[in-house]
């Protein structure tokens, strides 16, 4: 059974850091690519970060280049997002994806889905 947990999030003040974890199960991440994405209340589900499953290649939405860093552990089939120098505004529920589409934050070209893990930056 195909399955992603992601783990990590939290409530951390403006300024602080989490890490995030995206952890798989009945199948390895090898040959995928990994997307990080975030869904705010009221708004889409928008894409933060993925990283590709042959040379490690990364892109970034603006909005957290920087500040984001997204790597991935074939052996330990995880894939993690460093959250650096958070803001009120990256509070969403964050959540990790499977692609066999090749590197690329859109939606629909992701066939697996975590549950989700919320964070919240606030003071």
């Amino acid at each position: 059974q195909v399955q992603l947990a992601e783990s990590g999030g939290g409530l951390v003040q403006p300024g602080g850091s989490l890490r995030l974890s995206c952890a798989a199960s009945g199948f390895t991440l090898d040959y995928y690519a990994i997307g990080w994405f975030r869904q705010a209340p009221g708004k889409e589900r928008e894409g933060v970060s993925c990283i590709s499953s042959s040379d490690g290649s990364t892109y970034y939405a603006d909005s957290v280049k920087g500040r984001f860093t997204i790597s991935r552990d074939n052996v330990k089939n995880t894939v993690y997002l460093q959250m650096n120098s958070l803001k009120p505004e990256d509070t969403a529920v964050y959540y990790c994806a499977v692609s066999e589409a090749g590197l690329n934050l859109l939606v629909n070209e992701y066939d697996y889905w975590g549950q989700g893990t919320q964070v919240t930056v606030s003071s």
